[in-house]
């Protein structure tokens, strides 16, 4: 019988680790000089996580200026990711085999796609082009999205576990729970 992985809770310490991104070498997460928002996408090819994706691209500037690092997880393989990498200004890191989802406790579940909630996106992303590719890694299209923001010495400062495939903080989010004092 399947586990359900263990939930990280904000005021709770990750090791620091180097992360092999797909194109760019190491990333050490979390970054020893500013936050980190470490986030969990589904697949490379989910058009729900290329459409978030974009947003945070567009409006990386703010987020350094912010003292946050952006660092993107995927459940894909890294053939499958290095498309994406020459389109977005932060690291990601290729997990196929969810190692790092475990760790974090980001679930995956029927209800990612089923929420009608996600639809809306699903169709946002289509009509921009970014169709489903037929490498989902492992988990396919069940997947659901986390993110954390952590603080230089590994506390995790705020967390947010998705409900469904469009369930994740915008770049305002991040901006705001990087604003909020530190406990």
């Amino acid at each position: 019988m399947p586990t359900t992985p263990n939930k990280l809770a904000a005021g709770d310490v990750i090791a620091t680790r180097q992360l092999d991104t797909v194109s760019s070498g190491p990333v050490s997460v979390p970054d020893p000089h500013r936050m980190t928002h470490l986030q969990f996408r589904r697949y490379a090819g989910c058009p729900i996580c290329n459409l978030h994706l974009r947003s945070f691209a567009q409006r990386h500037g703010e987020l350094e200026v912010a003292g946050i690092r952006e660092v993107a997880v995927f459940h894909s393989s890294t053939d499958a990711m290095a498309p994406y990498q020459q389109t977005l200004p932060f690291p990601l890191i290729a997990d196929p085999q969810r190692r790092l989802y475990r760790e974090f406790g980001v679930e995956k579940s029927m209800r990612s796609i089923a929420d009608p909630r996600a639809w809306p996106a699903v169709v946002r992303g289509w009509n921009r082009h970014l169709a489903p590719q037929s490498d989902t890694g492992e988990g396919g299209h069940t997947g659901l999205p986390g993110d954390f923001l952590i603080a230089p010495d590994g506390r995790i400062v705020a967390r947010k576990y998705g409900t469904h495939a469009n369930d994740h903080w915008s770049v305002d989010d991040v901006l705001a729970e990087a604003r909020r004092p530190l406990q």
